[in-house]
């Protein structure tokens, strides 16, 4: 079995078994600073990210939501939003 992603309306995905791990956390912020009110991000990783995870919730409080799509050996695939955002 592998991770699943199936494209959806609104769901930009962020595949992070690509980008170097020391670059993660940083292009992690940065996508989801990019998102618009509606919008979610799509992560795909090869493990469960509790530390970013921590991290996220300090830096978007309530305005953060995390959906755990697929969560098992073979990896993790989380829907993020960010809700709240004023309108542009």
């Amino acid at each position: 079995m592998s991770l699943q992603c199936v494209p959806e309306p609104n769901v930009h995905v962020f595949d992070a078994r690509g980008v170097a791990r020391r670059f993660r956390h940083s292009a992690i912020f940065g996508a989801l600073g990019a998102l618009h009110n509606g919008e979610a991000m799509r992560f795909i990783n090869d493990h469960d990210p509790i530390p970013l995870l921590e991290q996220l919730g300090q830096c978007f409080g309530g305005q953060l939501s995390v959906t755990y799509r697929q969560r098992d050996e073979y990896g993790v695939v989380i829907d993020f939003g960010i809700t709240g955002l004023p309108e542009a």
